[in-house]
């Protein structure tokens, strides 16, 4: 809470930074990693050569944390004694990234590896004592008169790196409690995260998914990635519909107990609003950040009202598909038979040809980023599923994918080179303390790209099948990442003021909330199943990072907005519009992200630029409408 970087946060910015793409998706091939050319493969030797480097670097930072415990009582004492007790914490910060990063990444890679994952546990127990053992700090910094703190960092050089958390540590004043306080609740901070620890075990560890026999005769087991697979390659709906809900029924059966649990994560985010005196879950969640509520109501509201072209769309695709009743388990099907694959070499240089219009320094850096080692480019026996981009400061971030030479997977690589090159702007550009961007503008950068390869992949296809299967690409993307999103945060936010407002949380209030949602937002253009009012039970970020979703629909907004400038108008307009996309992307986590969004041209505050992506949206539709026709 006190500032951009502490040594708990590098723990925790480092799960946001592990910025997942896609569905968990069933492996498609067994490969033995060894016979994969180590061009495709992450060269991990950059963070450590050995485990006896990371073993001395993990002595390193037990020693350090000593250190930084001694000096309880000094950091009032002068800009001195306050400088170098941030440069201690920022070096042992720094260290932190490759200690964690380096069994981390490997056990993505192998995710059996039982040794790795023990290295893995080491790390989180010595990040958890010392977020005890420095519970403190940020109540001694605060006894330092702010009138003092701003006098010393103008009078100290090297605070200056400093300048944007220290001030900010008085903005968020009112949320510090005594050291007493702080330290009671820091005993609480495990146990704050059961809930969420036993929504993984129930979901995931513990869970009995069902076997079917469809049509073909053939069994299967369906797992979320067999089950989306299942849902995208099958023609006969009865099969679909038999699959929803024998997959649903697997979370439904325990719809009492996730709602229990997930009453669980409410009451402890209510009651940790309460104890550090905010009026309501959703203020805790936006003021570290400094997001107004407005922008968040904003989102809700203005989305919720504007479901038309989502609905247009829907209801083109049940008039395509010949289907007489639409309904969800039909989301994921072909418009057409196309069945183009990919290579990952023709992908590779397809996504560096699309940002062409983010210039030539962007464009280098891109090469860079895709031909050193810090791509995990296919799929692999024992490895992670999906797709994230993630920072390994001091070193380089590192993508991981499992391309399969899908139309999907072509997206997933420009959207994940979005955040990687994001990533890589931001730490040639800022200090360490401020290198870090928020979530609120993380997906800023990658759906860009996206949109980018759109316009390149169409400019260069004359195929109508390839067409349509690109917009209805781009169109699934602000149905999932936009429209989805803000229907999820709208739950979360009803959900959480039940709490709030001192009423019961079952299966039956949670079921009601998503029932209004589902039918604000899809009207008649869906037929609905029962199983769809417990929607609320897979969606995991519920469980685990509570008023985390909003921010995909406003990355989305703020995306729409941003590439409308950098693509129309005159070319000076064009080129001040790219400049300023640019320096958002240098800025890191210099500033608070609406202010960092407001110079480059967005305010999320504002009901016009959520509609961009909603008069995208419906661009797209139309587009498609033609290239269908095109098929008759």
């Amino acid at each position: 809470m006190l500032l951009k970087r502490n040594f708990l946060s590098v723990l925790t910015g480092i799960a946001l930074i592990l910025l997942i793409t896609g569905p968990a998706m069933a492996q498609k091939y067994s490969l033995n990693r060894d016979s994969i050319p180590a061009k495709y493969k992450w060269n991990l030797n950059d963070i450590y050569p050995s485990w006896e480097a990371w073993d001395k670097d993990y002595a390193k930072i037990e020693g350090m944390m000593d250190q930084i415990a001694k000096l309880k009582g000094t950091l009032a004492k002068g800009a001195k004694e306050l400088t170098f007790a941030l440069k201690l914490r920022e070096d042992m910060d720094i260290i932190s990234y490759k200690v964690y990063q380096y069994p981390a990444l490997m056990k993505n890679l192998d995710t059996r590896n039982q040794e790795v994952g023990s290295k893995l546990q080491k790390v989180q127990i010595l990040f958890s004592k010392y977020a005890t053992a420095t519970s403190w700090f940020s109540p001694e910094l605060l006894t330092i008169p702010e009138a003092t703190m701003k006098k010393w960092i103008a009078e100290t050089p090297d605070l200056k790196d400093f300048k944007f958390g220290l001030e900010d540590m008085y903005r968020m004043q009112s949320h510090v409690l005594s050291e007493d306080k702080e330290n009671l609740l820091s005993f609480y901070s495990q146990l704050s995260g059961t809930p969420a620890s036993i929504y993984s075990e129930l979901s995931t560890s513990d869970i009995k998914f069902p076997t079917i026999t469809p049509s073909s005769g053939e069994k299967i087991t369906l797992t979320p990635g067999a089950y989306s697979n299942f849902q995208t390659m099958t023609a006969n709906q009865a099969d679909r519909k038999m699959a929803f809900e024998a997959h649903f029924g697997a979370y439904t059966a325990n719809a009492n107990t996730y709602a229990s649990i997930y009453n669980g994560i409410i009451q402890k985010d209510w009651a940790s609003a309460q104890a550090r005196y905010s009026k309501s879950c959703v203020e805790a969640a936006l003021e570290g950040n400094n997001i107004p509520i407005q922008v968040y109501e904003n989102l809700v509201n203005t989305v919720k009202n504007n479901t038309s072209p989502l609905q247009r769309y829907l209801k083109l695709r049940k008039k395509v598909l010949k289907l007489t009743e639409y309904h969800a388990y039909d989301g994921s099907i072909s418009l057409t038979d196309f069945k183009k694959t990919y290579a990952y070499e023709d992908a590779k240089k397809m996504v560096q040809a699309s940002i062409a219009p983010l210039g030539k320094d962007y464009q280098t850096k891109m090469e860079k980023a895709v031909s050193n080692g810090w791509l995990d480019v296919f799929e692999a026996t024992g490895k992670r599923s999906g797709a994230f981009s993630s920072n390994v400061y001091g070193v380089h971030p590192y993508m991981l994918l499992n391309y399969n030479e899908t139309l999907y997977e072509v997206y997933t690589l420009a959207h994940e080179l979005g955040h990687t090159l994001h990533t890589l702007l931001a730490n040639e550009n800022q200090p360490f303390s401020t290198s870090d961007y928020t979530i609120f503008v993380a997906e800023v950068a990658s759906t860009f790209n996206e949109r980018l390869l759109l316009d390149y992949m169409l400019k260069n296809t004359t195929d109508t099948k390839e067409r349509i299967a690109l917009l209805n690409q781009a169109i699934t993307g602000i149905v999932g990442t936009f429209y989805t999103q803000a229907m999820f945060a709208d739950f979360e936010l009803q959900a959480h003021q039940l709490a709030e407002d001192g009423k019961p949380i079952n299966v039956k209030a949670l079921d009601d909330i998503m029932t209004g949602l589902l039918d604000k937002y899809y009207g008649d253009a869906v037929t609905r199943d029962p199983q769809q009012k417990e929607t609320w039970i897979r969606i995991a970020h519920f469980f685990r990072s509570p008023f985390y979703v909003y921010q995909y629909a406003t990355c989305y907004a703020s995306s729409a907005q941003l590439y409308k400038m950098v693509t129309t108008g005159t070319e000076a307009e064009k080129k001040k519009a790219t400049d300023n996309y640019l320096n958002l992307l240098k800025s890191g986590g210099n500033d608070f992200p609406m202010e960092q969004l407001k110079k480059a041209g967005v305010d999320l505050s504002k009901p016009e630029t959520v509609k961009a992506v909603i008069d995208q949206m419906d661009d797209l539709v139309t587009q498609l409408e033609k290239e269908l026709d095109k098929l008759k």
